[in-house]
């Protein structure tokens, strides 16, 4: 059995690479880059035979084809099973409402904000993105902050597939402090998942 991980640390394939480190999978990590000034890049008619799209990340197990990040994580969690996989239907369940949550409700908004929140004064433009992206963000961190006071994670009562999940997304407002200090649960939350030991080693693999 064999699993290839395409992509960078510093692209989605991130979430990838943290759960196979979590899951303690042996994997291949082939490096390509999103961005097509790479030699190793996703436009390649070597990568295009492994995903039409152009998009990273994407994974081989073993023959296997998967792309889009978050149903590779929710794939791999599902077949190596572990206290990350769900452990009930109804686990399940919430695993895939919130991994769909992320998506829709916070990681456009999110990565406007990594984008646009720091852009120069004189674009006006960007700076009404992010101040929009910020004023969108409010509500969905309200309803997760107001989540995690009761339940500590994001499914059940121990670290899951869905907190890698959505510590990927969250992470990504971590440009605009106000937001974080705001909802002092989801804070706490997103730096604990942060300081696990997966989490640091595939953030090492960042190459800017």
């Amino acid at each position: 059995m064999a699993l290839t991980i395409y992509g960078v640390a510093l692209s989605r394939a991130n979430r990838n690479l943290w759960l196979a480190e979590e899951l303690g999978l042996a994997y291949t990590h082939r490096e390509t880059d999103f961005r097509p000034i790479a030699a190793d890049h996703s436009r390649t008619e070597t990568f295009l035979a492994i995903n039409p799209n152009g998009h990273v990340p994407a994974i081989d197990d073993d023959g296997l084809v998967v792309w889009e990040s978050m149903a590779i994580n929710l794939y791999l969690a599902r077949k190596h099973g572990g206290a990350l996989a769900p452990a009930t239907l109804g686990e399940e369940a919430q695993i895939l409402m919130w991994t769909f949550w992320a998506v829709t409700e916070v990681e456009t908004d999110a990565l406007t904000l990594l984008l646009h929140h720091e852009a120069p004064v004189t674009s006006k433009r960007r700076n009404a993105a992010a101040a929009k992206a910020l004023d969108r963000l409010q509500a969905p961190f309200a309803v997760f902050d107001a989540h995690l006071s009761d339940h500590g994670h994001v499914v059940g009562t121990r670290f899951t597939v869905a907190d890698i999940n959505l510590a990927a997304v969250f992470e990504w407002v971590g440009a605009v402090p106000a937001l974080l200090d705001g909802h002092r649960n989801v804070a706490d939350w997103l730096a604990g998942c942060r300081s696990r030991p997966a989490y640091r080693k595939v953030q090492a693999m960042v190459r800017v």
